[in-house]
């Protein structure tokens, strides 16, 4: 949602924000499916990678006071990954499918491969907000 002013969003940022490949191969729809699952879980919140990438004042500032960043990506080549990074963006979380077995073109979408992402994903953005709040409180 946006106000009337184009550049300030009156949605409320998520401590925990979740970046995922959504790219038009069987890897990118699990990679978005999974992201979608964490959401209504609670997991985190599923955020706009290509807001970064279009480097979106209200996405970069939401993205930069985020308590922990998950991003999921569906192949080796990292688009999700890359398009932080480019963004300045280097303290994240990141899980791979390929290197939880699931390879592009030969990954069915079925609810098995989107929870075996979904449990890779909360354990990993568990970790990152563990140690971000571990960080926090050190003197």
């Amino acid at each position: 949602m946006r106000n009337q002013d184009h550049d300030q969003c009156t949605c409320s940022a998520a401590p925990k924000l979740i970046f995922a490949c959504s790219g038009a191969a069987d890897v990118g729809a699990i990679a978005d499916q999974a992201a979608r699952a964490m959401t209504r879980a609670g997991v985190g919140r599923m955020y706009c990678l290509a807001g970064i990438g279009g480097r979106r004042n209200v996405i970069m500032q939401n993205t930069a006071a985020a308590g922990a960043i998950l991003v999921i990506d569906g192949c080796p080549t990292a688009c999700a990954r890359h398009t932080l990074e480019a963004a300045g963006f280097t303290e994240f979380a990141h899980v791979c499918l390929y290197d939880l077995g699931l390879t592009k073109g030969k990954a069915a979408v079925t609810a098995e491969h989107i929870e075996q992402v979904v449990a890779a994903g909360t354990a990993r953005l568990t970790e990152a907000a563990n140690a971000a709040s571990s960080s926090e409180q050190e003197p």
